[in-house]
């Protein structure tokens, strides 16, 4: 079975079926191997676990070279949010394919992503009907809390960490994230990273292991 989204896969360094897997999505502008930079890290501490980094479904407005979720340049909050739902399919979609092709549940399934990657990962993991293990965010922000605040149907583990700096998406965003979760009763982990910008410091990728240690029962 191939996978709807252009995929890099990381397989488990035990060489076992997974015990469960980690799907990672990359930013505007990148792609797997980007992200996949981070799962190789992680990987060395997680010998039963598959990492699956997909390139995201379209090529990106502003970086030939790269992809994109959805489209960001010169779009309406509402554009946004329609092109966002129609990623969040694609996501779902390759999220249900992990499941099939290594017959595990989503409770054994972590997603993450940095910056629109985060976006969409936040998004897709709160509205699916069988909940997911965790979401992991670096960078990120709620495509629309009026919308998502309409469809919470699951409540996965969630770490959201963020640099003081970041000048694309701003800490505003974080901390607008931070509240709507605790105004909807969920209990979040999250860390600003002091002078770090647009990025995913070491702090980051070793806090980002430690939760999935934690949620897995590792």
């Amino acid at each position: 079975m191939t996978f709807s989204l252009n995929t890099i896969i990381l397989d488990p360094l035990s060489k076992e079926k997974p015990k469960n897997a980690v799907i990672l999505c990359h930013g505007y502008g990148g792609d797997g191997k980007d992200i996949s930079i981070l799962a190789s890290y992680w990987r060395a501490h997680l010998p039963e676990t598959i990492f699956i980094c997909p390139d995201a479904p379209e090529k990106c407005a502003a970086s030939p070279t790269g992809y994109q979720w959805f489209d960001l340049m010169d779009q309406t909050p509402e554009q946004i949010l329609s092109k966002s739902l129609v990623a969040e399919i694609k996501l779902n979609k390759l999220i249900d394919e992990v499941k099939e092709k290594f017959k595990i549940k989503a409770k054994q399934i972590i997603i993450g992503g940095f910056s629109q990657g985060c976006m969409i990962t936040l998004q897709t993991g709160i509205k699916r009907k069988d909940s997911i293990n965790s979401i992991i965010g670096y960078s990120g922000r709620i495509i629309s809390t009026n919308h998502l605040s309409k469809n919470i149907v699951s409540r996965p583990n969630i770490i959201l960490m963020h640099g003081d700096l970041d000048q694309v998406v701003t800490i505003e965003s974080y901390l607008e994230a931070k509240e709507f979760f605790n105004k909807n009763n969920y209990h979040i982990k999250s860390k600003i990273f002091k002078n770090c910008e647009h990025r995913i410091p070491t702090e980051g990728s070793s806090l980002g292991l430690q939760f999935i240690k934690k949620h897995f029962n590792l």
